[in-house]
């Protein structure tokens, strides 16, 4: 019998992994592991979560690869794969959460604040390699990510898929084996979702009208000022209605008043402060080091800080605190000497 047409014009890779080859099957998943792994993260609003899922589904492709029949693209078909395996990780766990998720902000500084260890909490993303287009970018911002996480699994997947990956309506009823029409409803009911809890300016678009001088000088200058405990320079970096959550405390603080209040009885006072400049969710971000007062040793990690900008001030500092973080973006556990 003569070779089909897929046969003749399959990478050769392919056809090695169709025949139980583990290492040409990695080697035609390595060029989209990360962008697939982003999917995941999207999906389920956890880097730890992602790894999962993306481990789960390259485990189910590589067992069903046979079924892989070259009708469309292997990407195609491992963002089917990868989002089958995503919507049954939403179906078993809670949504991710942030602190104003839960309950209205606080006036005044909660000293006694312990970590909730009973919520799913929002995990920061480490964009480092991530595709630089604008779509895929916007697509890990902590507002977006956050307002996914309010849509049940079939319309954020549907959305995803779209806005995202710009897979067509037909394409993603195949995706997720149901109707255009219902694809295109659940995209309709998605939207007006988000269209309340997303900011119509994305972070991507803020930061290019920045210029980078002017984006430096906020960083560094919001790193600064907790080194130093200086709350005028603090206050002339960010806006009058600013929030500060820090997850996974449930507290979190609006408005400058509150905000003051909190970081100088908490942050600029707690001890000693050194910083490194990273980037998290496609917005500028600082792993923050601590040295509580009357301790020795070097500073440890802390908590990696996103900051969401409006205009050219800060309007959010989101504090994932936990030195697990800190892995996730190839930092170490303690801050390198000066």
């Amino acid at each position: 019998m003569g070779e089909t047409f897929f046969e003749q014009t399959a990478d050769p890779d392919l056809a090695s992994a169709r025949s139980g080859d583990d290492e040409a099957f990695d080697r035609l998943v390595a060029p989209l592991r990360r962008e697939l792994h982003a999917h995941c993260y999207r999906m389920l609003g956890s880097v730890h979560d992602a790894d999962d899922a993306l481990q789960d589904a390259l485990i189910r492709a590589w067992r069903k690869l046979d079924r892989f029949e070259g009708r469309g693209t292997l990407r195609s078909w491992l963002y089917t794969v990868a989002t089958r395996t995503c919507l049954d990780a939403v179906e078993r766990r809670e949504r991710r959460a942030l602190p104003m998720d839960l309950g209205p902000s606080s006036s005044v500084a909660v000293l006694d604040d312990k970590p909730n260890t009973e919520v799913a909490w929002l995990g920061p993303y480490p964009d480092v390699g991530l595709d630089e287009s604008i779509e895929q970018r916007e697509g890990v911002e902590l507002a977006f990510i956050a307002a996914l996480q309010h849509l049940p699994g079939n319309q954020r997947a549907a959305l995803l898929l779209f806005e995202v990956l710009n897979f067509s309506a037909a394409e993603i009823a195949d995706v997720m084996d149901t109707s255009t029409a219902s694809v295109n409803s659940a995209l309709q009911r998605a939207r007006k979702i988000l269209a309340e809890k997303v900011p119509t300016r994305s972070q991507q678009q803020t930061v290019r009208r920045l210029d980078d001088a002017r984006l430096k000088e906020i960083v560094n200058g919001f790193s600064a000022a907790l080194e130093r405990g200086d709350a005028e320079a603090f206050v002339a970096l960010v806006r009058q209605d600013v929030t500060w959550s820090m997850p996974p405390l449930s507290c979190w603080y609006q408005g400058i008043d509150a905000v003051l209040e909190f970081a100088t009885k908490i942050p600029f006072v707690c001890g000693s402060w050194r910083h490194t400049i990273v980037s998290a969710n496609g917005q500028p971000a600082i792993a923050c080091y601590l040295l509580p007062i009357g301790e020795e040793g070097p500073h440890r990690a802390w908590s990696i800080d996103v900051l969401t900008l409006r205009d050219d001030k800060i309007a959010e500092v989101t504090s994932f605190i936990g030195a697990e973080h800190f892995a996730l973006f190839g930092l170490p556990a303690t801050a390198p000497q000066s």
